[in-house]
């Protein structure tokens, strides 16, 4: 069988040699196989199949080492618990086959390969879950102040925090500014659909900035919503009431629906109907080139027709 194998690799690279276009298809092949190697371990990692996967790409160095050094014995027993492994996966990965074959016919199997669904559709579900965490927070007079990153990177400001990298939910967020918490002093920053960081600390606006009333949470929010154009949502330690920083302004007692409006507009729609517009633009513009060298490509062949006509003619 080892023979076999290597001849036709061997062949394969001899037609590689006669025809370089079989190049291109070498490297799709290779692509193809390296990302659902990586989707795979992807899927695996953090489970119980992952130390069983590891105990398998043992067993099968051990049983190509004992082959090597001609250990036959032991080759013997190890090539016959991998001719009863392949049994013995589709039992123990039962639960796992059974679940990515449904998966196959539904939508849930771009989500299977972290294939991510619309950033617009996802970024709008975050802001519910803002919103929905917001309002529990300012229920209890939870002091909170929560950064949503933009455009403009603020990763100086991330690498203040203690690093997160967790989905948005409303309950981390609550459970995040719970007073006497390791993670309640300082603001969460949201950045590309993350909870990047918690604990951050935020550059102060000056006194001249914000009314003598207002805390320093509110002054932090004012501050970094000048430096950058990120979207800050404060809760009062004091009151409960809801507040927003944008662009170094600050939206005093704000209430659910108004927040998110407020975020709705900034974070989604401001940025995703641009790039679309831009792109419809791009399309049609195409699209009138494409008519006008039509047009062009007519006139001449009408022209060239004229000629051969009078050319007849004479």
């Amino acid at each position: 069988m080892e023979v076999s194998w290597t001849d036709n690799i061997l062949n394969y690279f001899r037609n590689l040699g006669s025809n370089p276009l079989n190049l291109v298809s070498i490297i799709v092949d290779i692509a193809i196989v390296l990302f659902l190697a990586y989707c795979f371990v992807r899927v695996v990692k953090g489970s119980r199949a992952w130390q069983l996967i590891k105990g398998i790409i043992f067993l099968v160095i051990a049983t190509w080492l004992s082959g090597v050094f001609k250990l036959t014995i032991l080759n013997t027993i190890l090539t016959g618990i991998m001719n009863w492994g392949v049994i013995a996966l589709i039992v123990i990965f039962q639960p796992e086959l059974r679940r990515a074959l449904e998966q196959l016919g539904t939508n849930k199997f771009t989500k299977f390969f972290g294939i991510d669904k619309d950033i617009a559709t996802k970024t709008k579900e975050d802001i519910y879950k803002i919103v929905i965490a917001t309002e529990e927070l300012s229920k209890s007079k939870t002091g909170a102040l929560i950064v949503i990153e933009r455009d403009i990177n603020i990763q100086d400001i991330i690498a203040t925090g203690i690093p997160m990298d967790a989905e948005v939910s409303p309950q981390l967020l609550v459970n995040i500014f719970v007073p006497k918490t390791p993670l309640h002093d300082g603001a969460v920053v949201i950045s590309n659909n993350k909870i990047a960081a918690a604990a951050c600390v935020l550059p102060l606006a000056n006194d001249n900035d914000i009314a003598k009333e207002l805390g320093t949470r509110h002054r932090a929010a004012i501050g970094i919503s000048k430096e950058s154009d990120s979207i800050v949502v404060v809760v009062s330690e004091e009151t409960g009431k809801v507040s927003v920083a944008k662009d170094g302004t600050l939206i005093a007692d704000v209430r659910e629906d108004v927040l998110k409006k407020i975020l709705i507009s900034n974070v989604v729609t401001k940025r995703f109907t641009v790039d679309k517009k831009k792109k419809k633009f791009k399309l049609s513009d195409l699209k009138n080139k494409l008519v006008k060298e039509k047009d062009e490509n007519k006139k001449i062949e009408e022209e060239v027709k004229k000629e051969t006509e009078v050319k007849k003619e004479e």
